[in-house]
C-alpha cells in the first residue's frame, strides 16, 4: 500500500509541475464503502499533494486500509481526483504478547475495545504511546512497542503486541553545571532522581517544573541526560537568583506619653532562602507604626524532615492592637508535593487574643465586642503553581483554598463582671475557609495583566473583633491604612495592566473593590473602591515599588487629601 502511495505521487508530482502556480481547488469523488463528493480549496503556499494525502490519511485511520487515490485530470485551476476506499478493516483481536500486565494496566489497555471493533489508528497509536511512556518511566528509555504475529482473514486483521524493552537503566547522580551552591543531596531528593532507582522520563520532565517552583533557582541553560553502563546521569544547568531580601527604617520620636525619653517605630523585613544549600527558608517580619500598636512574624520551613517527603513549617505572629487586645498565633504546618505543580499542607493551629484594658467595662451587661479567647484548629491547604516565575511572574495561574476548623473558648476576664458571661456557650465550634486565586496575562513582550481575586468566610456564634479578618493595605485593597478593616466575611479583586519597559520593570494602573461583611460590630456592609497608579523598578540588588492610591468606603471619603502613598525599596542579596 505504501509503495502504491509514493508511485501514486511520483505521477501527481510529474503531471502538477507545470500547473503548480495556477491550481486553486482539489475536487474529489469517494466511491465504495461511502459516496461523498468535496472540494478542497488550496490555502496559500499549499501542495495539492498534501491535501491528497491527509485527505488519504483520513480514511486510513478510520479502518479504510486499502484505500486509493486514482488521479484523473486538471482543468482550470482545479484538480479532480477519485478515492476508492475498498472495506473496512475491523479486528479479530489484539493480544497482548509479551508485555507484562502491570504495563497493560497502567496504559489502559482492554482487549474487548479492539476485539471485531474497527481498526483505527489513532486507538492504537494512543495505546503505544501509553506503554512507551509506562517503560520509559519504569527504567527502560529505549522501549519500542510493535505488532507482532499479524495474521487476515478477509477484511479483519490481528495481531499481537510486542514490546522489546531494552537495557534497564538507573539513574547514577544528578550533577549541578550552573554557579548554584544547592547541595545535590538535597535536589536530588527534592526532584525524586535518587541514585540506583530506576530511570523515569517523567521525572526528569517534572524537575524542570519543580525547579520553576523554587524562587532561589533559575535556569541558565536545558537539562541534559547522559546514557553510559547502563545508567542515567542528569545535568541541571541551574544559578542562584538573588531573592533574600532585607528592608527596614528606624524612626526615633519623642514619646508622648513618657517624659524624657525616645519612641522607637519603624519596619524590619528579612527573608532567607535556601539556607545552606538545603532548601530552608526564614522570614522575620516587624512593624511598629505607634506607641502601642506593633506587629511581629517569624517563619521557617525545614523541607523533607528526616529524608522523608514531608516539609514541616512552623509560623508565630503577635499583633497588639494599641491598647485594646494582644493575638497571639502559633502554627506548624506539614507539606507534601503531590505532583511539580500541586502541594498540601495539613496544620495545626493555636490562635489566643486577650484582651488589655479593662477600665470602665465594669458596668456591662452583656459580653463585649473584644474579649478573651483561645482557639485551637486543624485545617488543610490545597496549592496550584502554573507561573512562569513564581518570585516574579509575567504569565501563568495560582491558586490556593484552605479551611480549618476548632474548638474556640471564651476564657472569663476577671476583670469584666462574671453576669456578661452567663448566658454565653463559653466552648463552641468554629470553622473559616479562604480562596486566593491570582492569572498573570501575558499579551505581547511589553504588555501584561494580573487579575486576582480573594474571599474568605468565619463563622462562629460568638465572634469577637480580635478574632477577625484584617484587610487593607499594600498586599489587599490599596489606598487604606495596613489592616483597617475587620471582617468575618470579604470578597476582594485587583486589576492590573502592566506596561513593562524592562523584564521584570513596569508601570501600572490598578482597580481594587470588595465587598465586606462585619456582623460583629453591626456595621453596614461595606463596598471598599480603589484605584491608582504606580511602577515598579528592578535594579541590580533589589527592587523599587512606588503606588499611588485613592480608596472609598464607608468611613472613608473618596478625596485627594486621603489618599495613600506605599513605595519602598527592597534590597535583594
Amino acid at each position: 500500500m505504501k509503495l502504491n502511495s509514493l508511485i501514486l505521487f511520483y505521477f501527481l508530482s510529474a503531471a502538477l509541475c507545470q500547473a503548480q502556480g495556477k491550481l486553486a481547488h482539489v475536487a474529489y469523488q469517494v466511491h465504495g464503502a461511502e459516496e461523498r463528493v468535496g472540494i478542497i480549496t488550496l490555502k496559500n503556499e499549499s501542495l495539492p499533494q498534501a491535501e491528497i494525502h491527509n485527505l488519504l490519511s483520513r480514511y486510513h485511520a478510520d479502518g479504510y486500509l486499502a484505500a486509493t487515490v486514482i488521479y484523473e485530470q486538471d482543468h482550470a485551476d482545479t484538480l479532480h481526483i477519485k478515492i476508492a476506499t475498498g472495506e473496512r478493516f475491523n479486528w479479530l483481536k489484539l493480544k497482548k504478547g509479551n508485555i507484562p500486565d502491570q504495563f497493560l494496566i497502567k496504559a489502559g489497555y482492554d482487549p474487548r475495545t479492539f476485539d471485531t471493533k474497527p481498526v483505527q489508528y489513532q486507538h492504537v497509536a494512543s495505546l503505544f504511546d501509553r506503554l512507551i511512556k509506562e517503560a520509559e518511566n519504569n527504567g527502560f528509555p529505549f522501549a519500542i512497542v510493535r505488532l507482532d504475529s499479524l495474521e487476515r482473514q478477509n477484511a479483519s486483521i490481528g495481531g499481537s503486541l510486542n514490546l522489546a524493552l531494552g537495557p534497564k537503566i538507573t539513574f547514577d547522580s544528578l550533577q549541578i553545571t550552573g554557579n548554584s551552591k544547592t547541595k545535590q543531596g538535597y535536589l536530588a531528593k527534592y526532584l525524586q532522581i535518587i541514585p540506583g532507582e530506576p530511570f523515569s522520563q517523567l521525572k526528569v520532565n517534572q524537575a524542570v517544573k519543580q525547579v520553576r517552583n523554587l524562587p532561589y533557582l533559575r535556569w541558565s541553560g536545558e537539562p541534559e541526560i547522559s546514557f553510559q553502563n547502563e545508567e542515567a546521569t542528569v545535568y541541571l544547568p541551574i544559578n542562584d537568583r538573588k531573592v533574600n531580601t532585607i528592608d527596614g527604617i528606624i524612626g526615633f520620636l519623642p514619646n508622648e506619653f513618657e517624659e524624657n525619653k525616645l519612641l522607637v517605630t519603624g519596619q524590619f523585613d528579612l527573608s532567607l532562602f535556601n539556607v545552606g544549600g538545603k532548601g530552608r527558608n526564614y522570614q522575620l517580619n516587624w512593624q511598629r507604626l505607634s506607641q502601642y500598636t506593633q506587629n511581629l512574624r517569624i517563619s521557617a520551613i525545614e523541607p523533607m524532615i528526616l529524608g522523608s517527603k514531608i516539609d514541616v513549617g512552623a509560623s508565630f505572629s503577635l499583633l497588639k492592637e494599641d491598647t485594646t487586645f494582644l493575638n497571639r498565633d502559633f502554627r506548624i504546618d506539614f507539606g507534601y508535593r503531590i505532583l511539580s505543580d500541586h502541594y498540601l499542607k495539613f496544620f495545626s493551629r493555636r490562635q489566643a487574643g486577650d484582651l488589655l484594658a479593662t477600665f470602665g467595662l465594669q458596668n456591662l451587661e452583656t459580653l463585649p465586642e473584644i474579649a478573651d479567647f483561645r482557639f485551637n484548629n486543624y485545617g488543610l491547604q490545597y496549592q496550584l503553581t502554573l507561573l512562569d516565575d513564581v518570585f516574579l511572574p509575567r504569565k501563568g495561574f495560582f491558586g490556593a483554598i484552605e479551611f480549618a476548623i476548632g474548638n474556640k473558648n471564651i476564657l472569663e476576664n476577671t476583670g469584666l463582671p462574671s453576669r456578661v458571661y452567663e448566658d454565653i456557650n463559653l466552648r463552641t465550634i468554629q470553622f473559616y475557609a479562604k480562596v486566593d486565586f491570582e492569572k498573570h496575562f501575558y499579551f505581547r513582550p511589553q504588555w501584561g495583566m494580573l487579575a486576582s481575586i480573594s474571599t474568605g468566610l468565619m463563622e462562629n456564634e460568638n465572634l469577637l473583633i480580635n478574632d477577625l479578618y484584617r484587610l487593607g493595605g499594600l498586599r489587599s485593597i490599596r489606598g487604606f491604612n495596613e489592616n483597617y478593616f475587620f471582617a468575618n466575611n470579604y470578597m476582594y479583586f485587583n486589576i492590573e495592566p502592566r506596561f513593562y519597559f524592562d523584564t521584570y520593570s513596569y508601570f501600572m494602573i490598578f482597580v481594587d473593590g470588595g465587598r465586606l461583611e462585619n456582623r460583629t460590630q453591626g456595621l453596614a456592609v461595606d463596598y471598599p473602591f480603589a484605584t491608582g497608579l504606580g511602577f515598579s523598578l528592578e535594579t541590580g540588588n533589589g527592587i523599587f515599588n512606588f503606588i499611588y492610591a485613592i480608596g472609598r468606603a464607608n468611613a472613608q471619603d473618596f478625596a485627594l487629601n486621603l489618599s495613600k502613598i506605599h513605595f519602598g525599596y527592597t534590597g535583594r542579596f
